[in-house]
């Protein structure tokens, strides 16, 4: 972690302003620690990215937060529509004073698999960095220079050995940030369920409209009737992932699970909010 930290601290040292990539359904939990200390003397914009995948409500409430609370610009958007990467680079140069023959550098920073990569081929208008649905892809520094004398520099993703709390890395390994092979499915699911019963069980009812019969009354949830285990049971032995003797294959219903709840076809999940964090993990996460 001391070689990251360094190895981050050399980099912004280098360039005007940092464009840090975070993941709408978390924007702390996909927050680098190091980048609001390391930064602060920096122009920066924190961005918001997948806003196509999560809740548009608590997106807001968390631009709030930023902006308001913490007093950082930020910005929502969704890499892949044509036009919000570029509006993003616009305001976080535009809070650079600069002579206009020189060159502003910018540093695209994130953990793995925000869309740091899919948002720097967006701005270039054309393919400058491999992108995919799993993290680390991009390996090393790649300098791409732009229009309007901007040089935008794509930093690896880099996750720290530790992740605390629990929940926190839970909430990144479900998004796709750490490797589905240093994770336990069932785990996950069992996290993603227990989360998408209490905060949005009318999404459940419409991609599973079998649980209608097992817990959940359509007309009015009660989530209390239902808990994270059956609800994968449940999915399990209705989509027909079981065993030999119609026993359930729990890690095939977690993985079809967390499929549908990474594509989206669940619905817009956000993972965590602003009333999510504890004071002490906020200090930790913003200083």
């Amino acid at each position: 972690m001391l070689d990251t930290k360094n190895q981050l601290k050399q980099s912004i040292s280098k360039v005007d302003a940092i464009l840090e990539i975070l993941d709408a359904r978390l924007p702390v939990a996909s927050a680098n620690p190091f980048v609001n200390n390391l930064g602060k003397d920096k122009a920066r914009l924190k961005v918001l990215n997948k806003t196509d995948l999560a809740d548009p409500a608590v997106t807001q409430a968390w631009l709030d937060y930023f902006s308001q609370d913490l007093k950082i610009p930020a910005a929502a958007i969704s890499g892949t529509v044509p036009g919000e990467a570029g509006k993003a680079l616009q305001a976080c140069v535009s809070q650079v004073q600069r002579n206009r023959a020189r060159k502003i550098k910018v540093m695209v920073v994130g953990i793995p698999n925000t869309g740091k990569s899919t948002i720097l081929n967006s701005l270039a208008g054309k393919k400058v960095a491999k992108t995919g649905n799993v993290p680390a892809v991009t390996r090393h520094q790649q300098r791409t220079s732009l229009a309007n004398n901007i040089d935008i520099y794509d930093t690896p993703g880099i996750l720290w050995p530790v992740i605390e709390p629990r929940e926190r890395a839970l909430a990144l390994a479900v998004s796709g940030a750490i490797s589905d092979t240093a994770v336990d499915y069932h785990e996950l699911a069992f996290y993603a369920a227990t989360l998408m019963i209490a905060r949005y069980p009318e999404f459940l009812l419409a991609r599973y409209d079998f649980l209608e019969e097992a817990a959940l009354s359509r007309s009015q949830p009660d989530t209390s009737r239902l808990d994270a285990s059956q609800f994968i049971d449940t999915v399990g032995r209705a989509r027909g992932c079981l065993k030999k003797g119609g026993i359930i294959d729990y890690q095939k219903a977690s993985e079809l699970i967390i499929r549908d709840l990474r594509s989206g076809r669940i619905g817009r999940i956000s993972y965590e909010t602003p009333e999510d964090i504890e004071p002490a993990n906020e200090t930790e996460a913003h200083t």
